[in-house]
């Protein structure tokens, strides 16, 4: 067993492989020499997959998976966290708005004060526009006021994890691969480092800045707490209760000759729009979760691993 592995998700990443790489291994090599770069590689339609190949004929401790299609950055994340062989595991994007730098301090509270889980918390978001911010603001308040484990607030994947919580977190056999949620869920001592995150060194984002955020708050929300089911009906009885208030209105209305719609049809149009309105409400939450049970009982594989360069010794390794 190594002294630690960084595990790096990529996928189109050509602009900062290079600028990444002579960033972050005179930290690695200030920390120890017994270290390894884990490039999990959605197959790119770049140079990305030439860049680390390269990179690798030059240090044999940079190592790359090839999966046999996109499957996604969690998925790229946690095969590489099943592939890793580190006492210490640091999860990172190769964009560098998570500063390398910190590893040197997330190493040594895990060393010497002994967290088994060290999260960078952002206190500032370079280059993320106001709606971004917001998203991620109610997706992480509502995602703590509901779910089952406190999600710590403006964190990402940046993390260093023992090799305990790795091999704990290899257990689980949920598909989304959430794991901001899954490390809450599996435990242990945990630090959080506050730090300011800055703008994205080269390129775009893989993530739409706007359906992105929503989309990996709404998976958090639907993997972690039932409250939705609870809350539709709370909202459908609100529902009820304004249409209830519209008939009212429509009665004075009525009286005092405010209106002169035929009679009836102002009120049927209010009932019929609340009435579906809560109907497709319910469908809708009903629909995600048991999307979410049809996605888990399939058993799909995370990912498949195409190409393991670097792994020998676990070519054949299991798919998750």
């Amino acid at each position: 067993m190594i002294d630690l592995s960084l595990v790096v998700p990529v996928y189109n990443e050509e602009k900062t492989i290079n600028a990444f790489l002579s960033t972050v291994k005179p930290i690695l090599d200030g920390i120890t020499k017994d270290y390894e770069i884990i490039f999990a590689l959605d197959p790119s339609k770049d140079q990305t997959e030439e860049l680390i190949l390269a990179a690798r004929a030059q240090d044999a401790r940079i190592k790359m998976l090839r999966f046999s299609r996109r499957f996604g950055q969690p998925a790229a994340t946690w095969a590489g966290l099943s592939y890793s062989s580190g006492r210490a595991v640091v999860v990172i994007d190769c964009d560098l708005q998570d500063p390398p730098s910190l590893i040197s301090e997330m190493w040594r509270l895990w060393s010497q004060e002994d967290y088994k889980v060290v999260i960078p918390q952002r206190k500032s978001r370079q280059g993320e526009n106001l709606i971004k911010k917001a998203i991620a603001y109610m997706g992480y308040w509502f995602i703590n006021k509901t779910a089952v484990v406190e999600i710590p607030r403006n964190t990402g994947d940046y993390r260093l994890l023992d090799r305990r919580v790795v091999d704990e977190l290899m257990k689980l056999k949920e598909s989304h691969g959430f794991l901001r949620g899954l490390t809450s869920v599996v435990g242990f001592k945990t630090k959080l480092l506050p730090f300011d995150r800055l703008a994205r060194f080269d390129g775009k984002g893989k993530y739409n800045r706007l359906t992105g955020s929503i989309s990996i708050g709404f998976n958090g929300i639907v993997a972690f707490s039932g409250s939705l089911l609870r809350y539709t009906g709370i909202i459908g009885f609100f529902m009820s209760a304004l249409s209830l208030l519209a008939v009212l209105l429509i009665f004075i209305g009525k009286i005092f000759n405010l209106y002169d719609f035929a009679t009836g049809l102002a009120t049927l149009g209010i009932l019929i729009l609340f009435l579906t309105g809560c109907q497709l409400l319910g469908l809708g939450i009903l629909g995600a979760y048991i999307g979410r049970i049809y996605e888990e009982t399939k058993l799909r594989p995370k990912y498949i691993v195409d190409l393991a360069e670097g792994f020998d010794h676990k070519e054949t390794a299991p798919h998750a």
